[in-house]
């Protein structure tokens, strides 16, 4: 189902296997089937786990002690992500050999609209078979891949046969795969508005699919729309190369409310990564650099610094979002929400720039 009268997109998501466990595993020999915890420290946090790790109950935003405690034989190493962004950027290259339409959603995932089959493989799920097996031959790692006709089943079939798997999900089974699914599962639902659902009756694709639209409305306010159009499994966002922007953003919702001074500390270290990533990507500067805060309760707010010279470097741009962090404390009421992004970029083309936020 496409809710249009044009052919159905073909369109991939491919996810990283555990991305950066995974790689600290490949570069070290002595990691390999161990589980390990990427970041951590005496009170940080998990930035990653490997997927031998996960089976303990460790996982990302996770405080290092509980994680130790979880998985005794847990290894900690420090974060690279110079190597990170590397392999990143490797991968991108295999990307461009299928199509131009990508849109990098992480270092570890992006969308790729393969409707046009530029190398003639006969499919969108051989294509997807072909990018998974190139990324092993040529990264020594593992990729996930969701093969669909809408952005939003394509990511949820990625994470279906997690780690190394392929699902494929045709416009016939579109609306069905969702209704089969945990409402929980689904991107853009986190764990409060899933609780909520859940309080009303709505615990899979299903039950969402149930509620008119004007309830959703009545409920849930601008976002049942999105909400409707999901559980009858359509989707008509397209892939969005990277274009020149006004604001380079990125920014993450947490599992849990968080309080902790440390945890967000990591956390917001976490994001900025991300975010300097598809700055640089994008060949921009800036001036101003903005934090996002959204509580527990959902109230949000801003808070930006802005500065004489262009930011040059990851560091300065990092150390100004702590010290944005910093001055919120100490809080009265969890965060559910960070994000921390650049502004006022200056654009060499002067094409019009448009503004990009990433969730990770």
């Amino acid at each position: 189902m496409t809710g249009s009268g044009r052919p159905p997109r073909k369109i991939i998501h491919v996810d990283m296997d555990a991305f950066y466990a995974s790689v600290e595993q490949r570069d070290d020999p002595l990691l390999k089937g161990r589980p390990v915890a990427v970041g951590g420290g005496h009170r940080g946090v998990v930035a990653a786990a490997s997927y031998e790790a996960r089976k303990f109950g460790v996982h990302s935003a996770l405080p290092s002690a509980t994680a130790k405690r979880r998985c005794p034989e847990l290894v900690f190493v420090k974060p690279r992500f110079d190597a990170y962004r590397a392999v990143s950027q490797q991968i991108r290259g295999i990307f461009a050999a299928y199509t131009d339409l990508i849109e990098p959603l992480s270092l570890d995932e992006a969308y790729l609209d393969v409707s046009e089959d530029r190398l003639g493989l006969g499919s969108a799920r051989a294509i997807a078979a072909d990018i998974r097996r190139r990324i092993a031959d040529e990264t020594g790692l593992t990729a996930s891949a969701g093969v669909s006709y809408c952005k939003f089943i394509a990511k949820l079939a990625s994470d279906h046969r997690k780690p190394d798997g392929l699902t494929v999900i045709t416009p016939e089974r579109g609306p069905e795969f969702v209704a089969s699914l945990p409402v929980a599962r689904f991107h853009g639902i986190g764990p409060v508005t899933a609780a909520r659902m859940e309080r009303l009756g709505i615990v899979t694709g299903a039950d969402l699919r149930a509620w008119p639209l004007p309830a959703l409305e009545a409920e849930f306010g601008s976002s049942g729309q999105w909400y409707w159009r999901i559980a009858q499994g359509i989707d008509e966002r397209e892939v969005k190369p990277d274009r020149p922007y006004k604001s380079v953003s990125a920014e993450r919702t947490f599992d849990e409310d968080l309080r902790d001074a440390d945890e967000l500390e990591a956390q917001l270290a976490r994001i900025a990564g991300y975010a300097w990533d598809r700055i640089t990507r994008a060949e921009v500067h800036g001036r101003t650099i903005t934090l996002k805060v959204k509580f527990a309760d959902f109230t949000q707010i801003t808070r930006s610094k802005s500065f004489a010279a262009l930011v040059s470097s990851e560091g300065d741009f990092a150390a100004a979002g702590q010290a944005l962090l910093k001055a919120l404390h100490p809080l009265t009421k969890g965060i559910r929400l960070l994000g921390l992004g650049l502004h006022n970029l200056e654009q060499a083309d002067g094409l019009a720039p448009l503004q990009l936020g990433l969730e990770i």
